[in-house]
């Protein structure tokens, strides 16, 4: 019997937040490095052949300190919801936001790309990295964001799109069958990959 094999979908840990910067250059924290960090070597990385990662700061940051010498690709199409119209927001208006974006999916808000169209870029670009041969054979990490994951894991569990599947903060993870896209589990905080 074929071993299963695995994708581990990793969100970046705690960021720097700066109003003047675009968010997509926001580079991780002293906090997020030290949890990133600390993932590296880790157990679960043995079976992997590739870590790929969203070119944003604060992923490509992850990605490269979980990677260690495992090989590192980049896909800009694993970045974040596009909410470039509004650049950065305060934390509440920000949650707001969300909760609309998620909402209605099919609308935009205030500029936003829509949850539905992300939605369909991060399906895409999934399928992209599973079918890319520089992936090989093993388990697959791909580091991402909160937003797009939650997208993702409602595709992979066939729902509806909604934030009630959101991440419960920076830095989790879920893992799915890479062969069958069935999911193993949802949303758990980074720290759990060091068992």
């Amino acid at each position: 019997m074929t071993p299963r094999r695995s994708v581990w979908f990793l969100t970046h840990p705690q960021v720097v937040v700066d109003p003047d910067t675009p968010v997509p250059h926001w580079g991780l924290s002293a906090v997020g490095r030290q949890r990133a960090a600390a993932i590296a070597g880790a157990p679960f990385l043995d079976a992997v052949t590739v870590v790929w990662g969203s070119t944003e700061t604060k992923a490509r940051e992850t990605a490269e300190l979980v990677a260690g010498g495992i090989p590192r690709l980049e896909l800009a199409q694993l970045g974040e919801n596009d909410r470039s119209a509004t650049g950065f927001v305060p934390p509440e208006q920000f949650e707001e936001l969300a909760d609309a974006f998620f909402a209605h999916p099919e609308r935009s808000v205030r500029g936003w790309a829509t949850a539905a169209d992300e939605q369909a870029r991060i399906v895409a670009a999934l399928e992209s990295v599973l079918a890319d041969p520089r992936s090989g054979d093993g388990d697959i990490v791909i580091v991402a964001h909160g937003g797009v994951g939650t997208l993702l894991l409602c595709h992979l569990l066939g729902q509806a799109i909604t934030r009630d599947l959101d991440q419960p903060g920076q830095g989790h993870f879920f893992r799915f069958d890479r062969d069958t896209r069935a999911l193993a589990h949802g949303w758990r905080p980074l720290e759990n990959l060091q068992i």
